[in-house]
């Protein structure tokens, strides 16, 4: 008996593992994270039942739909959350959350349908990611018990200084004084942070953290704005700088070291890490989500 409980619970761990295998390709190919919108494309034909072309087109349509339907929540399910958990797992999880799940997939719209050659149809169904209205990232994000405050800087590492004009004036009046306190000053000016991950296979989440090598989090939901995080998301995903104008005009420009939490979440040294909690605390950038990852 308990030979066959351990065959039985290998055969359903290899099914779990392919059916997230399953869930995540289709994650891949249908979500749009530049644009924060989820893209699937539903096929109908007409059945061998329709009685003049016009009601067989019609069939072909609503099963194209229904099929839309079909794909768009399979490929919810996959679509990750934090590095460690995605949708379809914390549908299992809480009926509340399958509940609103399958409020984000009724509520995909059209945004466009054509005829196929042959007597087929073809109909493209999009969902939010993020927005007020009826998203994913409403359905599944859970606001905080009550706010986190930003931690403090590590006090025993000095701040990095970024290559520009005003942190070299900064850099060099901190090696003339030789003075701590003059490096934790804020340079001042920024508009955002830029965490450069391109190169280190940067997984796309919902909710994503930014960590320093200690393991310290300086960047994650729970600082932030539930309302905001909900709407615009935490940061936008690009693949170069002429896609990063969430971060503004005068970014903050760093790069990352590693990723942890399964490629999910950048790593900056604890110098950078120092840098950008100090000047967030002049500007408040990271408070306005003006954050972007490049992949």
């Amino acid at each position: 008996m308990k030979k066959i409980c351990r065959k039985l619970t290998v055969c359903l761990t290899v099914c779990m593992m392919l059916l997230a295998m399953t869930v995540s390709v289709f994650a891949a190919e249908n979500v749009d994270w530049e644009n924060k919108v989820i893209r699937v494309t539903g096929t109908g034909v007409p059945p061998a039942t329709a009685r003049t072309p016009v009601q067989g087109r019609m069939l072909a349509r609503r099963a194209a739909i229904v099929d839309g339907y079909r794909m768009l929540a399979e490929t919810i399910s996959g679509v990750d959350v934090t590095g460690e958990s995605n949708v379809g797992m914390l549908e299992v999880t809480s009926d509340v959350v399958k509940t609103k799940v399958s409020a984000v997939v009724r509520g995909a719209r059209v945004v466009s349908e054509r005829e196929i050659p042959g007597g087929g149809y073809e109909v493209v169904l999009e969902a939010p990611l993020f927005g007020i209205s009826n998203s994913l990232a409403g359905a599944v994000i859970e606001p905080p018990a009550q706010p986190v405050e930003f931690p403090q800087p590590v006090p025993e590492v000095i701040p990095s200084l970024p290559a520009d004009s005003a942190a070299s004036n900064v850099a060099r009046f901190s090696t003339v004084d030789n003075n701590m306190s003059s490096s934790m000053s804020p340079i001042g000016g920024y508009t955002g942070l830029i965490v450069d991950c391109r190169g280190l296979g940067l997984k796309s989440v919902m909710s994503p953290v930014i960590k320093n090598e200690r393991g310290i989090s300086i960047y994650g939901h729970e600082n932030l704005n539930y309302d905001l995080v909900v709407r615009d998301g935490m940061v936008d995903y690009a693949s170069d700088m002429s896609r990063a104008g969430r971060a503004g005009g005068h970014p903050l420009v760093l790069k990352a070291v590693s990723l942890s939490d399964n490629g999910a979440n950048p790593v900056l040294s604890v110098a950078d890490a120092n840098r950008v909690l100090i000047e967030n605390g002049s500007t408040g950038f990271l408070n306005k989500t003006s954050v972007v990852f490049l992949r």
